[in-house]
């Protein structure tokens, strides 16, 4: 491998919206910073699963639910 071409790894503290903190390997910053998360897997909709909604557009869940109802399912 070619020398002095990657980025230094080091320790940094990560510190997530609800005060926790854990220190990990990272390139960001430099060694002994702290990065504070805006957003973390405790607080977004993409991890927690909020403000999922099944919409009927143009009526093709109900035009579903009507083919198969007799299924049993």
């Amino acid at each position: 491998m070619k020398k002095e071409i990657h980025p230094d790894y080091h320790m940094i503290k990560v510190v997530m919206t609800d005060g926790t903190e854990y220190e990990t390997r990272s390139t960001w910053g430099a060694a002994g910073d702290t990065m504070n998360l805006d957003i973390d897997p405790n607080s977004h909709p993409a991890w927690t699963g909020g403000g999922q909604h099944l919409i009927d557009r143009g009526g093709r869940l109900s035009r579903f639910k009507k083919k198969y109802e007799g299924l049993g399912i």
